[in-house]
């Protein structure tokens, strides 16, 4: 299965020439909940474009003035049920407020309000972010209660979305730490992980092999799959390029759509021409041209991929694949 690319935008208000270069283009886009114009618009122009309403798991935002907001409970309703916890706004995300996730009312509300939203609407699904791993936000919570909290929030979730023929695709953080996560949180139609392969583009940025080995075999189930890569979306970006060859390399026979963006940077519109390479006809093939170095043989071509520290000298278009 090709691999394709995905166009996370929910950033500033879009414009209408940005949703006609987008037409068509992209496997999967993730909007802001209220862009029902963009979202019918995408839909009419591919209908097996996978088309999201970003919806946050763990906050509200007190500055949305609605009435449709970012959150899976309005901040009115999440007041009037006392759902906050009682800790500081989230660090660097003024306006964010810690919910109460392991709480059953504050879960009640989210699956409520969010199938009330979607259903009979255009989008396929939620991408429901902020399926924490660690405390990313200095609130000082016991993850361990936060991670059981979402987990059971998941499970509520999915099921309600089904119903009425709507995904659930949480933004599953650091799923390699914790083998079986990203099973059972993508299980209602696929998942996200924002930091494939890295945090970040400075050195000190990647993970090293073995994370990067871990985290593709925890990706590697059934479902949608979009796969960010830091970077800056940009066509010359190599990073979008190695986020594609690794995806060839690793997951041929999944559902697969990459892209890459800088830090909180959700504006920008990565593309580049991907190559159909046919079917796998080889494993995964360690290279001996150095650490990190990783192919797999199609009918058309190949696919290679550095994940190493080391400069590796590759065939084909940016280093990452060719096809004969």
């Amino acid at each position: 299965m090709t691999p394709r690319l995905a166009w996370l935008r929910y950033a500033g208000p879009l414009t209408d020439a940005e949703i006609d270069d987008a037409a068509g283009r992209y496997r999967a886009v993730v909007l802001q909940p209220w862009e029902f114009h963009a979202a019918r618009r995408l839909k009419a122009a591919d209908p097996t474009c996978t088309v999201l309403a970003y919806k946050c798991l763990s906050s509200i935002r007190d500055y949305e003035p609605g009435p449709v907001f970012s959150s899976g409970v309005s901040p009115a309703l999440a007041e009037h049920l006392g759902t906050a916890a009682d800790v500081p706004e989230w660090r660097h995300y003024g306006g964010h407020r810690q919910q109460r996730v392991w709480d059953d009312t504050y879960q009640e509300a989210w699956v409520e309000s969010v199938v009330a939203e979607l259903e009979g609407g255009p989008f396929d699904g939620v991408m429901a972010d902020n399926d924490v791993w660690d405390d990313y936000y200095g609130h000082g919570l016991d993850m361990t209660l936060v991670r059981a909290g979402l987990d059971r929030l998941l499970q509520r979730a999915g099921p309600a979305l089904e119903d009425i023929g709507k995904l659930l695709v949480p933004n599953i953080a650091e799923s390699r730490r914790d083998p079986g996560r990203w099973a059972r949180h993508a299980a209602f139609g696929g998942g996200l992980e924002e930091c494939l392969i890295g945090w970040g583009t400075r050195d000190d940025g990647w993970l090293d092999v073995p994370d990067i080995l871990a985290q593709f075999a925890e990706l590697d189930h059934p479902g949608l799959i979009i796969a960010r890569v830091p970077g800056d979306g940009l066509p010359t970006d190599s990073s979008l390029h190695l986020a594609v060859a690794a995806a060839y390399v690793f997951l041929p026979h999944r559902d697969v759509a990459v892209t890459a963006t800088t830090h909180d940077g959700y504006d920008a519109m990565p593309w580049i021409d991907i190559p159909d390479l046919g079917e796998p006809c080889s494993p995964v093939i360690d290279d001996p041209g150095g650490p990190g170095v990783f192919r797999r043989r199609f009918t058309r071509g190949e696919a290679w991929v550095n994940l190493g520290p080391a400069t590796a000298h590759l065939p084909g278009q940016a280093g990452h694949w060719w096809m004969d």
